[in-house]
């Protein structure tokens, strides 16, 4: 569907693509409120339509929530520095989206206590 994304990232969670103006959701993930689906769906459109490239939002074996880019190879208007500075805004504005998305992976497909991973928050 999108150029780079691969098994290997792990679960992906969503995707988007400057090159095919197109948006993935894991449909795995389908039982996520509507609000957060549309929240993840904005983040990760409006990161394409200013950084260029493919972002991938997954998981790694552990449940921790990683953002993968790439761009073509030929891509001259994709910008290598301002997809860093993007990710780490996004990081910091969006924080508790991002925590709330790793417990909840944890809990609903690895199956760890939740009990466990609220105390750990604390």
């Amino acid at each position: 569907m999108f150029d780079g994304i691969s098994a290997a990232q792990g679960v992906i969670l969503c995707a988007a693509s400057a090159y095919e103006e197109k948006y993935y959701l894991n449909p795995d993930f389908n039982s996520l409120p509507v609000s957060v689906q549309e929240e993840l769906q904005i983040l990760c459109v409006l990161y394409t339509a200013d950084v260029g490239g493919i972002l991938t939002l997954h998981f790694d074996d552990y449940g921790n929530l990683l953002f993968h880019v790439t761009a073509r190879e030929n891509d001259l208007l994709f910008d290598e520095i301002g997809s860093v500075l993007k990710i780490k805004q996004i990081q910091a504005e969006k924080r508790e989206l991002l925590e709330a998305l790793e417990m909840y992976y944890k809990a609903k497909f690895l199956e760890e206590d939740i009990s466990a991973l609220l105390e750990e928050r604390e």
